[in-house]
């Protein structure tokens, strides 16, 4: 039986309204980046470098000239790209790890989560900085850095929803009935087991969008020709004195976009919460 909370409680909590829109319009943005783009997002203007916000160039231009507005636009895309792609690979090895340490339990558990207990051990920024400097800093590297080392947390999760479900009436019923391991994982455990796993994965999205910005602003993420809020950043920092709007927007938008994801995990956790339903 899976938790699906009633249409009214989500009505009447306001933060996870408010993570949708900010997260609904952010995405709408980025899936249609090429129509709501004023120029082409790499365009070079050297009539107008460094010029500020006008009718022409709504938010701007770079060192450049290139139209920051429409790099935004792009920018967004990668950058959701990143946190999504990047929490699908940690969700999926999380709930792999976590279903089969919580269900055969012994020493296979005690392997597992010894294995966690070292992964956490690592800070995740310094551990992802380290594996890069070995690797092609390139946009399928960083999605897979980054879910490789953020799985730890599912895991966890997983395990003990597994270890609680493994004792309820319906998983011995299942049992008796002839039905297999698998089977029970995926009919039964999985599903009861997804309603924290989904809050982890939306508050995760946001840590992997603040991860891949700070790599690319500190030169190791998103590389070229591929724009993104971080390397954009970057190219603020260098000309903060005269070109504000290089700072400021992809700062607020970063800003808007992890709210959002953060705002939209504990709304999730609210209503999904069988204690908080009324």
């Amino acid at each position: 039986m899976s938790v699906r909370p009633p249409l009214r409680h989500l009505k009447r909590n306001p933060l996870l309204l408010l993570g949708l829109a900010l997260v609904g319009v952010i995405s709408f943005a980025a899936i249609f980046a090429p129509l709501l783009a004023t120029h082409q997002p790499l365009a070079q203007d050297l009539d107008t470098i460094l010029a500020s916000p006008s009718a022409a160039h709504w938010l701007g231009t770079d060192e450049y000239g290139r139209d920051v507005y429409s790099r935004m636009l792009y920018g967004a895309r990668v950058s959701l790209w990143v946190g999504f792609v990047s929490v699908g690979i940690a969700v999926t090895i999380g709930l792999f790890l976590g279903l089969v340490a919580g269900w055969f339990r012994g020493l296979i558990d005690e392997c597992i989560m010894r294995f966690v207990d070292v992964m956490l051990c690592f800070p995740s920024f310094f551990l992802i900085l380290a594996v890069i400097a070995f690797l092609e800093p390139s946009l399928f590297n960083i999605m897979a850095v980054i879910g490789l080392t953020s799985w730890m947390g599912v895991a966890r999760l997983v395990r003990a929803e597994t270890l609680s479900l493994r004792e309820r009436e319906f998983i011995q019923a299942a049992r008796l009935a002839g039905a297999g391991t698998a089977r029970i994982l995926i009919r039964h455990i999985l599903p009861n087991a997804a309603a924290p796993v989904l809050v982890s994965a939306t508050l995760g999205v946001a840590g992997a969008i603040l991860l891949e910005s700070g790599l690319s602003f500190l030169g190791i993420g998103v590389q070229y020709p591929y724009p993104s809020w971080g390397n954009i950043l970057i190219e603020g920092k260098q000309t903060l004195g005269v070109a504000w709007w290089l700072s400021v927007y992809p700062g607020l938008a970063i800003l808007f976009i992890v709210l959002g994801y953060n705002l939209l995990g504990e709304g999730l956790r609210d209503a999904l919460d069988p204690r908080g339903q009324r």
